[in-house]
């Protein structure tokens, strides 16, 4: 097993292989994550991706519950939700805070999900040229209420609360500890993230 710390506001990167397991951690609870999935094709450029859309279209509901999967854009799975020890709430419906959204808030500088994703790819020698894809926006709370109206809710989820995902094919994910902080999606002050990587003896092609 290997860890990946993700200190509050930035991302990380990491490389599995079909049938690893990735477990995305809320170190000191009320942390949301963004989670991308990109096909590791073993090359430079990534392209086909977890689609929030495909994923909601596939399984008929705004968040998959555990066994179901997660869709790319070519409505193949890519991750399955095997285990949740938070209270269970997560989003897919909101996309990726990014610059245009902080500069919208008066803060043009604030760190970004979208700057976020870049830049831990980057790490790894990868890029994605895309338009950055909606997140799997994990511990965010935002249920639909009348008239279909969204509320934006501070996360609940405990210290050392987790989702366990297992890779279908060999992927590159990338975690961002959610730097927002102009809405209170998180609780008071941002908050680290951890990714612990089981891998299961699989080899990427």
């Amino acid at each position: 097993m290997s860890r990946t710390e993700v200190p509050p506001g930035t991302g990380r990167a990491v490389r599995v292989a079909a049938g690893d397991l990735i477990r995305v951690i809320d170190v000191d609870g009320g942390q949301v994550g963004d989670v991308f999935a990109f096909r590791d094709g073993g090359g430079a450029e990534l392209a086909e991706h977890h689609s929030a859309a495909h994923t909601r279209a596939g399984v008929d509901r705004l968040f998959p519950a555990v066994g179901e999967a997660f869709l790319t854009d070519l409505r193949r799975p890519i991750l399955t939700l095997i285990e949740d020890t938070s209270p269970g709430e997560h989003d897919m419906l909101i996309p990726a805070c990014d610059p245009a959204r902080y500069t919208a808030l008066g803060a043009p500088d604030h760190r970004s999900c979208a700057v976020n994703l870049r830049e831990a790819l980057a790490a790894q020698g990868l890029s994605f040229t895309g338009p950055t894809p909606q997140p799997i926006n994990v511990f965010m709370r935002i249920p639909v209420g009348a008239g279909g109206r969204l509320n934006w809710l501070t996360a609940n989820s405990r210290p050392g609360d987790a989702v366990t995902l297992r890779a279908e094919m060999d992927c590159v994910v990338v975690v961002s500890a959610c730097p927002q902080d102009l809405v209170r999606i998180s609780e008071a002050g941002l908050s680290p993230l951890a990714i612990e990587t089981v891998h299961n003896g699989g080899t990427r092609s």
